[in-house]
């Protein structure tokens, strides 16, 4: 008699198992999107590929040979870093950025 009970109990759970699953998916998407969003590593890096093997990188311009409007780099993305080749461009239309690059020229006399 204890067994038949147990099997009626378990054909009850058994039946019940879709309408629970589906509960849990609704549960899980209602919550979905408060929950905290991962970034990936490499995204949260903002140098990718600079002078990685030197823990920091500094780059020196002697503002006496400054005799030209000049463009410095400040996305990281540069072919010719430290002097900006326009790559900001593409990364702001790719990521909704709106970095740009330092421009340092000579004061007109």
């Amino acid at each position: 008699s204890g067994l038949s009970s147990f099997s009626v109990y378990f054909s009850e759970w058994l039946r019940l198992l879709p309408f629970l699953g589906v509960l849990a998916l609704l549960g899980y998407l209602a919550v979905r999107p408060f929950l905290p969003k991962k970034k990936q590593q490499k995204d949260s890096l903002i140098n990718l590929k600079i002078q990685k093997e030197n823990p920091k990188v500094v780059n020196e311009i002697n503002i006496e040979d400054l005799c030209l409007t000049k463009a410095y780099c400040r996305c990281w993305r540069s072919k010719t870093f430290p002097v900006c080749d326009g790559s900001h461009n593409k990364h702001n239309e790719l990521t909704g950025d709106n970095v740009g690059p330092l421009i340092l020229k000579k004061k007109e006399v």
